[in-house]
């Protein structure tokens, strides 16, 4: 496979392969490589070209959950998580929100389901220290800017954060990794690094949204 840090091309057919390829379980002989350039720039592989590439550790003992990050106000995305599975309850109530989305926008319903998992783990009323509010977490300024009226109301949240994510898919030439990216750090970031910022928690969340999309069922 080719280094993630490239485009990616059309994201339905041939990235949708690149993806399960990429997604497979570490087990499978999928492991994940990184490479900081001169630049800065971070570049993603699973098969390194040179030995400049480190191979990523795999995140210790990922759970099945996200906490929310209004109870868990010193959540900062990197340490380790501490909620009851039940967190999770809630991750087919908006199926059908989420699958309307995805039509509207051209999404792939496991990468959405994903973001919202890694995002808020399916809390609708989930507000963050930093002010993201909703399933998708969308900031207030985001929110405004998408129109959405009430983020805490799913189907609203939903369809923002969607359009949003598929606006980051059209800037990053549906580069998936460049598009979370810019989902987490903003799309100026990504713009400045020409790749994943080198940001801990950025490259933790690309991740991880990568690791749900490999364990998400449609």
């Amino acid at each position: 496979m080719k280094d993630m840090s490239s485009r990616m091309g059309g994201f339905f057919v041939p990235s949708l392969i690149i993806l399960s390829l990429l997604l497979l379980p570490a087990t499978g002989g999928a492991d994940i490589y990184k490479y900081v350039d001169k630049d800065g720039v971070i570049h993603f592989t699973n098969v390194p070209t040179q030995p400049n590439y480190r191979k990523l550790p795999s995140l210790p003992s990922l759970p099945t959950y996200v906490p929310n990050r209004a109870s868990y106000g010193g959540y900062n995305g990197l340490r380790p998580f501490s909620c009851p599975p039940s967190s999770l309850a809630n991750q087919y109530a908006y199926d059908m929100h989420i699958k309307i989305a995805c039509q509207r926008y051209g999404l792939d319903l496991k990468l959405v389901k994903a973001v919202i998992r890694a995002e808020s783990a399916f809390n609708a009323q989930a507000v963050s220290p930093k002010g993201a509010v909703g399933l998708m977490q969308l900031m207030p300024g985001t929110s405004r800017d998408l129109g959405v009226v009430n983020p805490l109301d799913p189907l609203e949240n939903i369809d923002g954060g969607a359009r949003y994510l598929r606006t980051m898919l059209n800037r990053f030439d549906n580069n998936v990794v460049l598009a979370l990216a810019a989902y987490n750090a903003g799309p100026e970031a990504v713009q400045k690094y020409g790749g994943v910022p080198p940001y801990d928690e950025t490259q933790t969340y690309v991740q991880r949204v990568l690791d749900y999309y490999s364990r998400t069922t449609p």
